[in-house]
């Protein structure tokens, strides 16, 4: 079975090891980790500080703010809130940050010179991994 093409490299020759290497892929998921990482690590805190108030907070978290509607409520609907906030900056920084890197990352690749370097370039990487893992061959008896 032939693997599949791109619409942007028809011969199907794509040194994926070369474009993590690159300079532009690596800044693009160096500055994404430290957008990922601390929001990531915000949601987990705040959802964690919830649960600990529900479970040991009882008297504050059935506090009434109006009505029929506790503290214990008005913090689970932060939980929705959260989600969209960290949602719309993760947009918006993708858009402003992280795309313009990609196509950066993109357009090294699209300018390789030619087909052929193209080619040659991924036929070199390959060289280079296959020889490290084959062993010499034995002498002839």
């Amino acid at each position: 079975m032939a693997e599949p093409t791109t619409q942007r490299d028809p011969g199907g020759e794509i040194d994926w090891q070369a474009i993590e290497a690159s300079p532009e892929f690596q800044e693009l998921v160096r500055k994404r980790k430290a957008f990922v990482l601390p929001g990531t690590i915000f949601f987990l805190a705040w959802y964690m500080g919830f649960i600990l108030l529900a479970a040991y907070a009882e008297e504050f978290m059935s506090d009434r703010v109006y009505e029929g509607l506790t503290v214990g409520y008005c913090l689970a609907l932060t939980q929705f809130v959260m989600v969209l906030v960290l949602g719309l900056m993760y947009l918006s920084r993708s858009a402003k940050v992280y795309d313009p890197l990609a196509a950066k990352a993109i357009e090294r690749w699209e300018h390789l010179d030619t087909d052929e370097a193209r080619a040659g370039r991924v036929a070199d990487s390959r060289a280079g991994s296959r020889a490290a893992t084959t062993t010499p061959e034995e002498p002839p008896r």
